[in-house]
This record gives structure tokens, sequence and C-alpha cells, in this order.
């Protein structure tokens, strides 16, 4: 957003929250107050991060904002209406933490594909979209416009995937649960989320609301949605589709950004790993980690982020690259010069090449943006400073200082790193604003547009250099820093783990149907062309069971030979990876999955009650 107004462009950035969903009802609940007073807090947190990091959005939705509501009603009694969404009933295995129905043959090893969560069987009258009728001609309409999905890889995913095999009906309403948007002319029902939360990228505009439609006519349909790699799917599948269904254009553009890994770890509040952005904010600065952050995402795979790495990239290029660079430059304007950036008088061939470099950043600049390749971008304004560090060591200005003859050769090797040092605080705005504005303001310059960004030479000879100047980004002490941050992480309370809700209630005659049983793990082993089962042989004491668990990514075989634990002895036999399970072995967790071992003291085929 910051570049395109940098280029003239009129820009409207949108974000928001998504707020309604069982998930969230229970966690009110869990918490004691109603779902509103928990969406307030959270969407205000949400907000706050924004806030922190410097986002220019111009508007900020919520799904429980009332014309959103509104405009909802209307668009899903609109497609009703036109035979596009039909009442009918709905059977399958539904992921909460998803929110997500998926038939039995989608499961992998039983749970959710998405997420890896537990499922349910959930059985309900609901309302479905026709995505079926739309299949083919969503499938002609990405083949005709091969750059609306990118990278090429999420294009090829969601082609291969989804749309090859044809897409099933969606179910679009609920009825388990009140916390969503009322069918107007069905209340038992509430808008499930695909409508709901997909339709705010029209609705924030006017859609279905705003008579004249001003804003949706201006801004409709968006250059680019710009989204995580985990919702491409719906994104670039039901959301066209719904678009396609009103009758209306489709983004022009779907961009599925990468996650950022806590070193090769999803972040997880169970493992402890989470990484906070204002705590980074409050401790680096917000360009500093907005620096890293842009810097280490890379275009098509999944960036890394550790405090180690992003102190050694603070001291290495903010530090070192760019605040030595501007540093070293206006301290010898000072002392050579009295402060003023005088004209440039004798050149020589390496000057040429410099001023190359420089020229051509901008555009360079341009082609990685407007790809969203943003580390390119990023690590083209950083091969410009670098090349002007090494511009300095080629023609020691602290030599051509000490005679009179080489002053005028020094006056233009000075005005070639003020001009540099413009241009590359010019193109560093969009991404670190702050500290763009003062380079820009430690040169001098008032002002400087991103259009006079491929031109050499726009700093007015005589424009005099700022009096008070202070280090950009003072090199920090490694260890120290990294020894304060896990001091400060480990001080902190545990946080509060995600509410898990209860399953139905049960009476002890239902209880006492499970049989728990006392095994000891005699033999363990990978089950072939799988990375996630282990096919074990455990003995019950009246038996030697053959039990499959999907915990291969938690334990290795060595760890669970000897041990003892809880078996479900009178399940039924079931196949995994074709595979024969007679059992299952209790284990807690979904992100850090722990069994539960036995004290060795308890005897084999004792049962647990």
């Amino acid at each position: 957003a910051r570049y395109k107004r940098a280029m003239g462009y009129d820009v409207f950035f949108l974000t928001g929250t998504d707020e309604h969903g069982q998930k969230i009802e229970n966690d009110a609940k869990a918490q004691g107050i109603s779902p509103k007073q928990h969406v307030d807090k959270v969407a205000g947190e949400v907000r706050a991060i924004y806030d922190v990091m410097g986002a220019t959005y111009d508007k900020f939705i919520r799904t429980t904002d009332d014309y959103h509501e509104k405009a909802v009603q209307k668009i899903f009694k609109k497609l009703y209406e036109q035979g596009d969404i039909y009442l009918g009933e709905y059977s399958g295995m539904y992921c909460l933490p998803c929110e997500a129905f998926y038939t039995k043959s989608q499961l992998v090893d039983g749970k959710c594909p998405e997420c890896g969560a537990e499922v349910t069987e959930a059985k309900e009258k609901a309302y479905f979209l026709r995505l079926s009728k739309y299949s083919e001609r969503l499938k002609k309409y990405i083949e005709d416009n091969p750059d609306f999905i990118f990278p090429e890889s999420r294009k090829n995913e969601m082609v291969k995937n989804f749309l090859e095999s044809g897409l099933q009906d969606l179910c679009v309403s609920r009825t388990s649960f009140k916390w969503g948007i009322p069918v107007d002319f069905d209340p038992d029902h509430v808008v499930y989320v695909w409508i709901d939360a997909l339709s705010n990228y029209i609705t924030a505009m006017g859609y279905a609301v705003d008579e004249k439609g001003t804003l949706y006519q201006k801004y409709w349909p968006a250059d680019v949605h710009i989204i995580g790699k985990d919702i491409l799917r719906f994104h670039t599948l039901i959301w066209p589709i719904i678009l396609m269904a009103l009758n209306e254009p489709l983004p022009k553009h779907i961009f599925g950004h990468p996650w950022l890994l806590f070193g090769s770890d999803k972040m997880s509040k169970s493992k402890g790993n989470v990484i906070y952005a204002d705590d980074l904010v409050n401790r680096f600065g917000v360009d500093a980690v907005r620096y890293y952050l842009l810097s280490e995402m890379p275009y098509g795979n999944d960036g890394s982020i550790t405090y180690e790495s992003i102190v050694s990239k603070y001291n290495s290029d903010l530090a070192n690259t760019l605040g030595n660079l501007v540093s070293r430059t206006v301290a010898m304007i000072k002392k050579y010069f009295g402060g003023e950036i005088v004209a440039p008088q004798i050149s020589e061939p390496i000057d040429d090449e410099l001023k190359q470099i420089a020229i051509t950043c901008a555009k360079n600049c341009e082609q990685k943006i407007n790809s969203f390749m943003t580390a390119d971008a990023l690590e083209e304004i950083f091969t410009l400073l670098s090349r002007c560090n090494k511009y300095i060591d080629e023609t020691c200005p602290w030599i051509l200082a000490k005679s009179e003859e080489t002053m005028p050769r020094l006056a233009t090797v000075m005005y070639n790193l003020a001009e540099c040092l413009r241009i590359g605080a010019t193109l560093l705005s969009p991404f670190m604003p702050n500290t763009s504005a003062e380079i820009l303001r430690q040169l001098g310059v008032e002002e400087s547009s991103w259009q006079s960004a491929d031109e050499f030479g726009k700093i007015k000879c005589g424009t005099k250099v700022a009096e008070q100047t202070s280090p950009l980004f003072a090199r920090l002490d490694e260890a120290k820093v990294i020894e304060e941050i896990y001091a400060e992480t480990a001080a902190k309370t545990e946080p509060k783990k995600e509410y898990i809700p209860l399953a139905e209630e049960i009476k002890i005659d239902t209880f006492e149907k499970v049989d728990l049983r006392v095994g000891k793990i005699l033999e363990c082993e990978p089950v072939k062309k799988s990375d996630k089962l282990l096919v074990m042989k455990v003995d019950l004491g009246f038996d030697v069971r053959q039990i499959v668990s999907g915990i291969a990514k938690y334990y290795k075989p060595e760890q669970l030979i000897g041990k003892k634990v809880a078996v479900v002895a009178n399940l039924a036999p079931v196949k995994l990876r074709g595979v024969e399970s007679q059992g299952m072995i209790i284990a807690s967790g979904e992100e850090d999955v722990r069994v539960l071992f036995i004290d060795d003291a308890t005897d084999v085929g004792e049962k647990i009650r």
C-alpha cells in the first residue's frame, strides 16, 4: 500500500477480523463472558498490533459490524432466491478449530487433514452453496487467467487437489450454535463462515447496503487479496464462486503468502515458541522488526525467525551496512565541507559504476514489489548500500582530504554518497518509513519522491546536512540481548492453553463400556510409507495386540519399547494405511502429543477404572 501510494495510485487498504463461529462461542462461554465481549477484546488486540507495526490500512472491518451483517443477509437471500443456495442435510466429520466439515475419506489418520485435530461426527439440516454448478467455470477462468493465483505452486495445488476432481456443494449455514448472522428467512440457521467472512471484501465497500455504491464502484474489483497460504482454498475456490453467483467481477490477483516459522517449527503456545510483534518492537524498534519480517519472508517458501537471527541481521544489515554508512557519510560532509553538500567536480570511471547501480535500483525494486517479492526488493536496496560502503573503501575520502589538490575529487565522492543515500532512503520508505524519513532529514533533503529515485543528481548543491544526528541503529551485544530475552521469556507466566470444549455428557454405564487395560509395548517400528504412524506389539496379559498409532512425529520406537501404556482394549479393529490396528493407546495434546505412561509397578492386563 505504501509503495503504490508513493507511485501515485489511489489506494484502499482493507483488513479486519472474522468474529463469528462455534469456537468463538465456546471460548466466550469458558471465560464466562458474552461472545461480543470476547470478540471486542480480541479485535482490539489485533488492531493494536496493526497500529504498532505501522500498517496504513484505510478501513478495519469487523464481521460483527451492523452494516456487514445486513449485507451478508441480503447476499445469502439473493443466492437462495436464485437457486444457488438450497436447503439440505449435512452428515460428515466436523473439525472445530478449522470450523470445517470433511468426509471420512478426506481425513488423515482419522483426524482433520488441515490441522490434525480430532473430528466429531455431525448431522444437521443446513443450507448449501452449489459449488458444483460453477466448478468447471472456475477451472476455465483460472486457465484463461494464469496470473489469477500466485505463486504458481499454490495455483497448481488448488487446481490439482480440488478442481480437477470437481467441487462438492458447500455447507453455508449451521443450527448447532447461535453466534453468527441469522438467516433472516429461516432464523433457526446462522450464516456459516464462508459467506459471512469472505463477503467482507465487498461489504466494506458498501455492497448490498450503500445504494449508490460509491466506494464499491470505485475500488472493486480488488487489485489483489494478500492472504496466508493456509486459507488459500477458501479465497481461490469458494470466494470466486460466490462472486460468480452474484454476477460480480473477481479480484484481479490472489497472492498466498507463506508462513513465518520459529526456526523450522510452526509457532505454538503449547510449545512456548510464539514470538509477539509488540514485544519485538519494544526491544528493537518498529522499523527493525519490519525490515526483518519483510526481508526474511521468501516469495514461495516459509520464512524463519529466531531471536538469534533477529539480532544477527540487525547488527549486520542495519547497524553495519545501513547505519554505519549514513553516520560515516554525514560525519565526513560535516568534517570536510562544514556540513555542506558541494557540487561534484572531478569524476572517475569508478563513479559511473556506482551511479549505474543507483539509477537502476528503483526499476529493479518496482519489478520485485509488483511481483510481491518483497525480500528480493530489499536485497536490491541493500546491494546499493553495500556498494556505497565499498566505494568509501575504494576512494578513501580521509586521504583525499589531506591535500587541497584532491579536494575537488573529494567533493564528487561525498556528493555521490549523499545522492546514493537519498535514492536508498526513498526506496526504503515503503519498508522502513521512519528510518527513510530520518536519513533524508540527516541529509538535509526535505522531500524525495519515488519518481525521482531513478535520477542521479537531484540533491541541490549547497544543501546543509543536519547539525543534530545520532546513529540509526546502535550495534547490539548479541550474547547479552539473547540472555535478556530468554530470561524475560522464562519469567513470564505459562500462557493459557486454548479451551477445548467438553464432549457430550455421559453416564457411568456409558463410560464402563470402554475397557481400558494396562499394556506393555514389546515391539515398535514405523509403518511403511507413512511419516505419522507407528505399529507396535502390545502385551495385555491375556493377549498380544497389534496397535497402530499416529505418534511417529513425537516418539522414536526405542523410546516406547518396554513402556506400559493405557490401551482401549475393546475397540473394533480398523485398518490404517493398510495395517490392522486392534486397539488404541491413550495420549494427550494436539500439537505436542504425550503418551500416557503407566507406573511400571502396575501389572500388565490390569483394568483401568
